[in-house]
């Protein structure tokens, strides 16, 4: 969906703004199959995220430490 922003259903950080364990540090390869306002990540380390459409959002999250 072009134009649209997502957030993850679940928080995908330490607590510290590095990535959860397990999870490759800056970058995870992997897929995101995106269907109507749900987007869903999968890698080959078995990681599993959904995320779904921020309505009315024009932009991305600062989500950044």
């Amino acid at each position: 969906m072009q134009g649209t922003y997502f957030v993850a259903d679940e928080a995908l950080d330490d607590g510290h703004g590095n990535p959860p364990e397990g999870w490759k540090n800056p970058y995870q390869p992997g897929t995101i199959t995106v269907t109507g306002p749900k987007a869903i990540f999968r890698d080959d380390a078995g990681h599993t995220v959904t995320f779904h459409a921020r309505p009315g959002a024009s932009g991305f999250l600062n989500t950044c430490s």
